[in-house]
C-alpha cells in the first residue's frame, strides 16, 4: 500500500475543494451526487457501514432519499450497485443507521414516519432487495443499531413505536432475537433509569451504553430477556452529551466521544469490576472554533475518528496522551459555517479485511481511504530509547532517553564486554536516565527492560562506547 507522509494543502477531486489537511493517509476515491435531496445547509448524507461477502467488501451510505449500496473494487473504487429508498423521503431526514447480520442489512431512520428495513444482501454483487419495512408496535422512528452476530441479537437505540398510527413514547434500547432474521422478535427493552440510549457497542454479551447527559452503563446480556446491571459512569471530567464509544479488541481499552463542541475524546480503561477510568483526553485543536468529535472506532493501537469539520482523525492510542498519526479534512471550511462545528463527517468504519477505511461526509459524501497500518506498527516495534553523547569520554556522563518521551517506568542494565554487570538502576515517572559513573575507555552494553502498552515485557539493547 502508498504510503503517503506529509501533505498540507488544498486537494482537488472532481472539481470540488475537499481538503484543507492531509497527512499519511491516500484518498482513494470519493462518490458523490448533486441531485439528491439538501437542506439549506447542503445536508444529504448521513452514517455508512461497511460488509465482505463472497470475498468481496461493499459500502453502504445514508442520504435524505435512502441507502445507497456500492462496491469497494480491487482497484479502490465505488461501483453504485443498488439503491433503496427510505419510507420517509426528505429533505429534513438527519439520521440513517446500517448494520448487517449474515445476508440480511437492518437500516433505520431518525425522523418523520420512518421505520426498519430489513434488506436482503443474497443477490450481490448485482443488487439488493428490500424484504420488510416495518413501521408498527416494535419498530419506528429509531436513531441507532447495533447487531451482535455471535449471539444473534439486534440492539435498537431510542425506538419510537407506532400503534393505530399514532406514535407512542420513546424507549431507550430494544432487543430483539435474530433467529428468524427477517422477522425480528422483541426480547427485552429499557433501561428504566435513563432517559434515552443514544448508541451501544456490544461484544460476548457485554454491552456499554451511550446514555446521553446520564453518562454511561454497563451491562451483562448473557440473558437477553434479564441483562444484568454491572457499572456506570455518570460524572468525568470534561462531560457533555455522551454520544458513542469503541471497545478495543483487547477488551480493555475503551474509546468515546461526548457530542458537545469543544470537548476532547476520551481514551478509557475498562476495569476487571466492570467500572470504566478515564486516562487521557485528546483530540483535534479548538480553532478557530470549537470542534466536536463523532463517530470512533478502534484498534488495540489505533483510534479511528470521524471528527465533523475535522475529517477523518486517525490516533495512535500507544502514546500518552494518544497522538495524531494520519488525516484527511473532508470538509472545507468557510466564513458561513465556522461558528457551527456538526457539518462534516458523520460516520466512519474500519473493520473490513483490506484495512480500507470510509468516511461519509454530511456535505461531501462517500469517501473511501488507504491508511498504512502495518507501517505504523511497525514503527512502534523500532527501538524506543537512544543513548546520548555516544561516543563519550570517560569522565564524561551520557543519557539513556525514551524515544519522544512515551515510557516512563524503565530498568536499566550496564554491562561491560565480559558481560559483567556493573551499574543497575530503576527510574520512575521519568523519560529518562543520566549515567554519572566513571567508565573506563571501551565497549559497553545497556539492557532496558520496560511493558509496552499491552502489557507485555520488552527488552532492548543499546551499544556504549566511551573513549
Amino acid at each position: 500500500m502508498k504510503l503517503i507522509l506529509l501533505f498540507i494543502g488544498v486537494f482537488l477531486f472532481h472539481g470540488t475543494i475537499l481538503s484543507q489537511y492531509q497527512k499519511n493517509v491516500e484518498l482513494l476515491d470519493r462518490w458523490f451526487s448533486d441531485t439528491i435531496l439538501t437542506n439549506s445547509s447542503q445536508v444529504r448524507y448521513s452514517s455508512c457501514w461497511a460488509f465482505e461477502q463472497d470475498g468481496k467488501e461493499y459500502g453502504v451510505l445514508g442520504s435524505t432519499e435512502g441507502s445507497h449500496f456500492f462496491e469497494l473494487t480491487a482497484e479502490n473504487k465505488f461501483r453504485f450497485i443498488d439503491f433503496v429508498p427510505g419510507r420517509f423521503i426528505s429533505s429534513q431526514v438527519i439520521t440513517r443507521e446500517f448494520k448487517n447480520f449474515g445476508k440480511y442489512l437492518y437500516a433505520s431512520c431518525d425522523e418523520g414516519s420512518s421505520s426498519l428495513q430489513v434488506i436482503d444482501l443474497s443477490f450481490l454483487p448485482d443488487s439488493v432487495q428490500l424484504v420488510a419495512d416495518y413501521r408498527n408496535e416494535l419498530f419506528g422512528k429509531i436513531h441507532n443499531l447495533f447487531v451482535d452476530s455471535t449471539n444473534e441479537l439486534l440492539y435498537a437505540c431510542l425506538v419510537t413505536p407506532v400503534i393505530n398510527n399514532a406514535e407512542i413514547s420513546t424507549i431507550p434500547l430494544r432487543v430483539f432475537s435474530l433467529q428468524d432474521p427477517v422477522s425480528p422478535t422483541l426480547v427485552w427493552e429499557g433501561p428504566s433509569d435513563v432517559l434515552e440510549v443514544h448508541d451501544i457497542f456490544v461484544r460476548d454479551n457485554l454491552a456499554i451504553l451511550n446514555c446521553g447527559y446520564d453518562g454511561i452503563r454497563v451491562y451483562d446480556f448473557t440473558n437477553p430477556s434479564a441483562p444484568t446491571y454491572l457499572n456506570n459512569l455518570t460524572i468525568y471530567q470534561q462531560q457533555g452529551y455522551n454520544h458513542q464509544g469503541w471497545l478495543a479488541p483487547n477488551n480493555e481499552t475503551y474509546v468515546f466521544a461526548d457530542e458537545t463542541a469543544g470537548l476532547k475524546i476520551k481514551k478509557a480503561k475498562l476495569n476487571p469490576d466492570f467500572s470504566i477510568q478515564i486516562q487521557q483526553l485528546f483530540g483535534t485543536e479548538n480553532n478557530p472554533y470549537d470542534k466536536t468529535p463523532h463517530n470512533i472506532q478502534c484498534t488495540n493501537e489505533f483510534a479511528f475518528v470521524a471528527y465533523y469539520n475535522d475529517g477523518l482523525r486517525i490516533y495512535d492510542l500507544r502514546y500518552n496522551p494518544p497522538k495524531e498519526i494520519a488525516a484527511y479534512d473532508t470538509y472545507q471550511d468557510n466564513a458561513l459555517t465556522n461558528d457551527f462545528s456538526m457539518w462534516g463527517a458523520w460516520g466512519i468504519h474500519t473493520l473490513l479485511p483490506s484495512g480500507r477505511i470510509l468516511v461519509s461526509d454530511r456535505n461531501n459524501g462517500f469517501f473511501l481511504f488507504d491508511f498504512d497500518r502495518d507501517f505504523f506498527l511497525n514503527q512502534a516495534n523500532q527501538e524506543q530509547f537512544s543513548v546520548y553523547p555516544n561516543p563519550s569520554s570517560k569522565s564524561e556522563s551520557f543519557i539513556i532517553r525514551a524515544s519522544a518521551d512515551q515510557i516512563i517506568d524503565f530498568k536499566v542494565g550496564i554491562y561491560n564486554a565480559l558481560g559483567q554487570l556493573i551499574l543497575e538502576q530503576s527510574v520512575s515517572n521519568q523519560s529518562f536516565l543520566e549515567v554519572n559513573q566513571q567508565l573506563s575507555a571501551g565497549c559497553y552494553f545497556s539492557k532496558i527492560e520496560y511493558e509496552n502498552y499491552l502489557g507485555e515485557k520488552i527488552v532492548e539493547q543499546l551499544k556504549i562506547i566511551k573513549e
